[in-house]
């Protein structure tokens, strides 16, 4: 039996777009003053996006009986910019909750999951990174609405210990369950949360437009790692952000003309507007004007 890995955009949206799963998994790794009973979804928030990094963000948006939203992100990659939006994206959750006719009493906090799939903290060995609004003296003192919690997945390890033995078992599985999974761990089958959540990620369970689409996502992050490794390199050679910024943009835009170059030679052979559109990753209406003026 084969798997298919879960930090995926489908997949993770396959396993996560079941209530009590997620409902499961943010109990466990946010740390909450009182558990998730039952959730709501929201539609996802609209943010600017960061250059090239268009397929490497994945985000589900929940709300609790409480009112509590939570907002979990998936990140195949990591810039310095994800830390801007994400800020951006909790504090647009935050504000929205009222209106001018509404009472500030009436907001409720916000937490932000965001699990990396790279390292990007390299001064320590820790994993989970917890972000609140304190005093700067007094540490106990905090200003509440927001909460931010990073987790670099690839520092994760079984053998550490948690506070939570769930957190470790969806730590597990979105670490050890990979495209080539065959066999999983005991410990997950015995579980379940996790094992209902195997069974989202068999690949029996997906179409065959599913897998295809599965292979094209992965071929888009690798051109984006391609991408963000060539800028991170003339970043430092310049010696300051401009570069990276700089190296970013030239790749975003050897990645377009490398999708308009696609899109024709897929008219030349024929191919309707609406498959080339899903191939190339350009919107139906791009692809009318790149064929329009050529």
């Amino acid at each position: 039996m084969r798997y298919l890995d879960p930090k995926h955009d489908l997949v993770f949206k396959k396993v996560f777009g079941h209530a009590n799963l997620l409902q499961s998994f943010l109990n466990a790794l946010l740390p909450l003053s009182s558990p998730i009973e039952s959730l709501e979804y929201l539609p996802a928030e609209l943010v600017p996006e960061i250059p090239v990094l268009k397929h490497s963000i994945v985000d589900v948006r929940c709300r609790d009986q409480n009112g509590r939203q939570f907002i979990v992100e998936m990140q195949m990659l990591w810039t310095d910019s994800f830390k801007s939006r994400v800020l951006f994206n909790a504090s647009k959750a935050y504000v929205r909750q009222i209106d001018k006719t509404e009472d500030y009493e009436s907001l409720e906090p916000v937490f932000s999951l965001n699990l990396v799939n790279q390292s990007f903290e390299k001064d320590t060995a820790e994993f989970y990174h917890h972000y609140a609004i304190v005093h700067l003296q007094d540490s106990g003192k905090r200003l509440q609405g927001l909460e931010f919690v990073f987790v670099e997945l690839p520092k994760f390890r079984p053998e550490m210990v948690l506070d939570k033995p769930m957190a470790d078992l969806w730590l597990r599985f979105l670490t050890e369950i990979e495209s080539e999974t065959e066999t999983v761990p005991a410990a997950l089958l015995d579980n379940p949360f996790t094992k209902e959540a195997l069974a989202q990620v068999q690949e029996s369970a997906f179409t065959k437009p599913e897998l295809l689409a599965y292979d094209r996502y992965w071929d888009s992050i690798r051109m984006e790692v391609s991408l963000v490794s060539g800028a991170r390199r003339e970043g430092h050679q310049e010696g300051h952000q401009k570069g990276l910024n700089e190296g970013l943009q030239k790749g975003a835009q050897d990645l377009l003309l490398a999708k308009q170059a696609m899109a024709l030679a897929m008219k030349a052979k024929g191919l309707p507007l609406a498959d080339i559109a899903e191939i190339t990753g350009l919107s139906a209406s791009e692809v009318a004007k790149l064929l329009a003026e050529n």
